[in-house]
């Protein structure tokens, strides 16, 4: 690690914590040449697998993406945002379980449909009518059927799934 007050590349780590959520580790430095101390934070780099569009054509995942496009579906919805947040970091955690280096579009599509379906119904029909392509009220009505035979669930629930 270089030093941000001289630019040697000769540090210290002096001391290493764990940062309250444990995913980052916090580390005091000291410069051997000039001897200022500062602080760095050493975070996981994640790599999120390759989207794979419909059309064949492939694309970095956007989390942005995701996030806007459920938000989208939840405008104007009784859902917090922890609980939207911790929807989006369980597609997240699920993409990158699967170990793969591309998934398709659909997939991520899925997972979305799965988690509006726990926060919140109104907001997975949405959703569904544009990502199915509902063409008529009788789409509309054979989901909203299926819906309502299914178990629901709290937002707080973990599903087996």
């Amino acid at each position: 690690m270089h030093c941000p007050f001289c630019g040697t590349h000769e540090t210290k780590v002096t001391d290493s914590r764990l940062v309250v959520e444990g995913d980052q580790v916090r580390r005091r430095r000291q410069c051997a040449a000039c001897g200022e101390r500062f602080t760095t934070y050493e975070t996981a780099e994640l790599v999120m697998p390759r989207v794979v569009k419909g059309d064949g054509s492939r694309e970095s995942f956007d989390e942005h993406k995701l996030r806007a496009g459920m938000l989208r579906a939840l405008e104007k919805r009784p859902v917090s945002s922890e609980l939207i947040e911790a929807a989006v970091e369980r597609i997240r955690q699920r993409l990158r379980a699967t170990g793969e280096r591309e998934i398709e579009a659909r997939r991520i599509g899925d997972e979305v449909m799965q988690q509006l379906k726990r926060l919140d119904q109104v907001a997975y029909i949405r959703f569904a009518s544009v990502y199915r392509r509902f063409q008529d009220l009788d789409e509309f009505r054979a989901e909203i059927d299926r819906l309502a035979q299914e178990p629901s669930f709290l937002p707080g629930e973990e599903d087996q799934s």
